[in-house]
């Protein structure tokens, strides 16, 4: 498993904050061109559900989701950041915002595109990157 540290974030408020447990080595990050993904400038870290610590302000996101309804999409009511997701390609996990994490503990990050336009396509062939 490797070295593990705490990495903290959150929405740009304040209202949610989070923290998850990761290598300081960010690898398989993805910016993903999907249509929600491109507008909102997520830059995802899949982690599995485990690996959330903690989860503060819950109340304060509102959820949103479109197409098949896996995905879910939250969004701070008050700042309208979107900190985390459920992915749609791995439902039991998180998808982190990268943007929305202190950097401090982070030592090395690793972005790749990822081809969210065509989902179901990437899905079949293995390129929606590693969980």
């Amino acid at each position: 498993m490797g070295e593990q540290v705490f990495h903290k974030g959150g929405c740009h408020c304040g209202n949610v904050k989070f923290s998850i447990m990761h290598s300081p080595d960010l690898k398989d990050m993805s910016e993903c061109n999907c249509s929600i993904c491109a507008m909102k400038g997520f830059i995802g870290l899949v982690i599995k559900a485990d690996a959330l610590k903690s989860l503060e302000g819950k109340e304060h996101l509102q959820e949103y989701t479109f197409n098949t309804g896996t995905a879910k999409h939250w969004f701070c009511k008050t700042c309208g950041i979107s900190p985390l997701t459920v992915p749609r390609s791995f439902p039991e996990g998180y998808n982190i915002n990268y943007r929305c994490l202190q950097r401090d503990n982070v030592r090395s990050a690793t972005i790749t595109s990822r081809d969210g336009q065509n989902w179901e396509e990437a899905m079949v062939a293995g390129n929606l990157g590693k969980h």
